[in-house]
């Protein structure tokens, strides 16, 4: 595959334009640079370079929580890769790991990825913690329409895909999925980097909380 990654680039760029939900195109920019500096962290394993950044440019384009037609959206993607010049194989990579890596679609089973799908997978959920996490959080939750914090609203737990998709609150959400991450990375690279990320997390929400409770 001749890939011409501007060209993606330019095209994402312009079917996320508008978004308002933390899942813009700087977001995919960031997974795309978080999936090459996984990549370099694994010289010696095998695996399509060229899958991982075109998967980590794409995929909150069929993302059910952004969009009303997933399936509608998947055929746009297949015609548009095809006129990029992916082959069959690569196509079908792609779309396998798009349709299977999110936080939702793992809660009642777990998918396993390909190696390049673990990659992007990381490199995804690096950038939904630490502060780029905290600060994507309100604003998604603000997009949605979902309160900050409600002390009478109890973290849910075991959680079915339309469960979870139901509001929370803001800082609910990070009990509910986001302090989870840490331990779910596949790769080495990315388990280092979401313990500190994930430590700036929990600093805080306790300082969160401890001004709620007005002791700062």
């Amino acid at each position: 595959m001749k890939m011409n990654l501007d060209e993606i680039k330019d095209y994402v760029q312009t079917m996320t334009r508008n978004d308002a939900s933390g899942h813009d195109f700087l977001h995919l920019e960031r997974v795309l640079k978080n999936a090459e500096q996984i990549m370099q962290k694994m010289p010696d394993q095998d695996f399509d370079t060229d899958v991982v950044r075109i998967t980590a440019l794409l995929h909150d384009l069929i993302d059910d929580k952004l969009i009303d037609d997933v399936n509608q959206a998947i055929d746009d993607l297949r015609i548009q890769m095809r006129e990029w010049g992916l082959s069959d194989d690569e196509r079908a990579a792609v779309l396998e790991i798009m349709t299977h890596m999110s936080y939702s679609a793992n809660l009642e089973q777990h998918y396993t990825l390909s190696l390049e799908g673990q990659i992007v997978q990381d490199a995804d959920r690096l950038d939904a913690i630490g502060a780029l996490g905290i600060g994507r959080t309100f604003m998604y939750g603000g997009h949605a329409g979902n309160l900050m914090y409600n002390p009478n609203e109890e973290v849910r737990t075991d959680l079915t895909h339309n469960e979870y998709r139901k509001n929370s609150t803001v800082i609910n959400h990070f009990y509910e999925k986001l302090l989870k991450l840490a331990d779910l990375m596949n790769t080495e690279s990315a388990k280092k980097i979401a313990k500190r990320r994930t430590a700036f997390m929990e600093f805080f929400l306790e300082e969160f909380k401890a001004e709620v409770r007005g002791e700062r």
